[in-house]
């Protein structure tokens, strides 16, 4: 398993010494070459100094993700966003996604605001231990086996919900969210696509050759919606 994803975990007390000028290049080069899920859905992140809103962690730096609104663009941000929470945790950099905060300052992009992620140096210890991990069993979250599921399972998500299912069978990974019920809200189905998005990430980044595709013959799982497979190349 990539060796990050066996350790990171999310920052919410910061160093407040400023990043130097090369740190803030290497973040801007990392945002430059992260890999879509979704080619075709514009999106943009925005570096921040301010953010706001319930729930946020103070921290020096903010990624503003923003995309246009179409089918996939909510996952497809999840995907783009865990590979930078990554970077940051292999790089020596704290993160945080913050489902709740809205930008504290104005907005370049004429593009609509998704979420926000905290980051910088950390003022708490950077990684842990594997067992420290708060996670459903593999046997709660999916069927069928492949190793890049243990992955998807360390995936961080909103209030640690956890709120996806996968089918592993012929080399493929079905995935899954599962339905909430109409009180829940437009936000909380918003960070469930997210969140599926994260994990998808995960499985991504553990793995060789990656391909994702919506198929007609997919599995169907009572209780879910259906997002794509995640198929070998």
């Amino acid at each position: 398993m990539n060796e990050i994803i066996r350790k990171r975990k999310s920052i919410r007390q910061y160093d407040f010494t400023a990043l130097d000028d090369v740190e803030i290049d290497e973040v801007r080069a990392k945002i430059s070459s992260v890999k879509p899920l979704y080619p075709n859905i514009r999106y943009s992140i925005e570096i921040q100094n301010k953010a706001k809103g319930l729930f946020t962690v103070k921290a020096p730096n903010y990624l503003i993700f923003c995309s246009e609104e179409d089918q996939g663009a909510y996952e497809n941000i999840g995907f783009i966003g865990q590979q930078l929470d990554l970077f940051f945790s292999g790089s020596g950099f704290g993160s945080c996604w913050l489902g709740m905060a809205k930008p504290g300052e104005k907005e370049v992009s004429a593009l609509p605001h998704v979420i926000c992620m905290a980051f910088g140096k950390p003022a708490e210890p950077l990684h842990r231990d594997i067992s420290e991990f708060k996670r459903k069993p593999l046997s709660d979250i999916c069927v069928g086996d492949d190793a890049r599921l243990e992955a998807a399972r360390l995936a961080p998500s909103g209030m640690n919900s956890q709120n996806w299912y996968f089918i592993a069978e012929n080399g493929m990974i079905h995935c899954y969210r599962k339905k909430l019920n109409p009180v829940s809200g437009i936000m909380l189905n918003k960070m469930g696509c997210i969140d599926m998005g994260i994990s998808i990430c995960h499985i991504a980044e553990d793995g060789g050759s990656f391909s994702f595709e919506k198929k007609t013959d997919a599995p169907v799982r009572k209780g879910c919606v259906y997002m794509g497979t995640v198929i070998n190349c």
